[in-house]
């Protein structure tokens, strides 16, 4: 018996940084939905657990104790009293260190297949509380749905519901990483902006992010400019409504109204910059 989850891009369609606490982690205010492209983890029954990786995107990837997916089986384990192993596998489709969350879907995917394979349920607050032990993103990648996320990435809250929208994810397979992108930061902080309005159509949602942000873009543009060229790029598309960095970088999105429109916009700018990742997919809603 073989189980899959699918692990599906994170993507920040906005990110406010509104403060820092004391221990150094900054907090966060985000609206963050899922794109329809992602990796996928598959487990199946074995004796010991054991890790491999596949995929486009497999190439650099530790199959050990140091590859987050492991760290989320044996946390999983550990706080289930699971004796049991897993055979897991990895299949890496996006970008490494590239601001979609592809480390923090693959642990929660891996939550999700081990928690069906072993017949958990573990009460909602520790399951939470085990997803934010590996990470800030774990639990709204966990969660699976569009989310307000706040303070460090533990609190989610729901939001309005979201129109059909295209996006066009381009990386210009330049890694960035996340600490360093937040000490390069060197802006205020921003108000929470929570959206609060249910937006009409994708124009109507473009509309209302376009008067929020992303406080991360001018710091990862300092450490990879490549960033800059990217979003202009996508803005430069026909039926481009907005375009955005996701997170922490180098990934960026633009919203589109169609599919068409989206894929369009990926296949020219895959054309453009042939060493770029480009991709098209709906927003999960």
């Amino acid at each position: 018996m073989t189980l899959a989850e699918f692990a599906p891009a994170k993507i920040n369609l906005y990110l406010h940084v509104t403060g820092k606490r004391g221990d150094g982690y900054h907090l966060l205010d985000s609206l963050v939905v899922f794109a329809g492209i992602g990796d996928s983890v598959s487990v199946a029954p074995s004796e010991h657990l054991t890790l491999s990786i596949d995929g486009p995107m497999a190439a650099g990837l530790a199959a050990d104790e140091s590859n987050i997916v492991w760290k989320a089986a044996r946390a999983l384990a550990a706080r289930a009293g699971v004796a049991q192993g897993a055979a897991i596998t990895l299949t890496k489709r996006l970008p490494v260190a590239s601001g979609i969350g592809g480390g923090s879907a693959d642990a929660a995917a891996t939550l999700r297949a081990l928690e069906r394979l072993w017949g958990l349920t573990l009460p909602a607050p520790d399951r939470h509380g085990l997803a934010l032990s590996l990470g800030a993103d774990v639990p709204v990648c966990l969660a699976g749905q569009p989310a307000r996320m706040s303070g460090v990435g533990e609190r989610l809250e729901p939001v309005p519901a979201l129109p059909p929208v295209w996006l066009t994810l381009v990386n210009p397979r330049v890694p960035l990483s996340t600490p360093a992108v937040f000490k390069a930061r060197q802006s205020c902080f921003s108000d929470p902006a929570p959206l609060e309005t249910t937006p009409r159509d994708a124009a109507h949602l473009a509309a209302l992010l376009a008067a929020r942000r992303n406080d991360l873009t001018a710091a990862a543009i300092s450490l990879a400019p490549e960033v800059a060229t990217a979003l202009a790029g996508l803005a430069a598309c026909d039926g481009c409504l907005l375009a955005r960095m996701s997170g922490s970088g180098a990934t960026c999105l633009g919203l589109f109204a169609s599919a068409e429109a989206a894929a369009g916009a990926a296949r020219a700018l895959g054309a453009l910059y042939p060493g770029w990742w480009c991709e098209s997919a709906p927003m999960l809603t």
